[in-house]
């Protein structure tokens, strides 16, 4: 029995690999038998309050590469999460120039990276929202973690997380490497 946040994680991972398999991403698709995940577990799934970088335009923030060329992206501010282990505070970015995101890009590494997951860190995508009082928060949902380009093979540019973006614990949901 499934539940619908389940149902609605796994129908995500479906319709990426449906776009791998059809050489829209970067993996062989001659050998592409779907990417590898953890299973979903809503524990991994959070809405942390957002503290926004000072007023005025987003601080701009250069994230180091796989390549050595640098990202510039805006330091939009940081979320707060309970995390197992503590509370965590990560760096949330946006493309320079959007003062108004819909949502924030997290690089992250946690203790899996390496070992479970991809050693230079995985990303989210995390949709911005409102609590019912109004409050600015964050929704991060790890079970919707990514591997870079960059995992994939070489030829790809990725960003790679900031020191204050690699967590102490081991976040096992989102996607993982492959067994070898």
């Amino acid at each position: 029995m499934t539940s619908p946040y389940t149902d609605a994680v796994m129908d995500f991972r479906r319709r990426k690999d449906e776009h791998f398999a059809a050489g829209r991403g970067p993996v062989d698709v001659t050998a592409f038998h779907g990417l590898r995940y953890y299973p979903p577990d809503q524990a991994w799934a959070f809405n942390g309050p957002l503290t926004l970088t000072p007023p005025g335009p987003a601080a701009e923030f250069t994230l180091e590469t796989n390549t050595g060329q640098p990202r510039t992206m805006a330091l939009y501010g940081t979320v707060t999460l309970l995390l197992p282990g503590g509370e965590q505070r990560l760096s949330v970015f946006v493309p320079l120039g959007d003062e108004q995101p819909q949502r924030v890009f997290i690089p992250f590494r946690d203790a899996t990276s390496g070992k479970e997951t991809y050693g230079a860190g995985r990303y989210l995508d995390a949709p911005l929202v409102r609590s019912e009082g109004g409050e600015a928060l964050v929704s991060v949902d790890f079970n919707l973690a990514y591997h870079p380009y960059c995992a994939y093979g070489d030829g790809w540019t990725c960003p790679l997380p900031p020191p204050e973006n690699v967590l102490p614990v081991a976040v096992q949901a989102g996607e993982r490497l492959p067994e070898s």
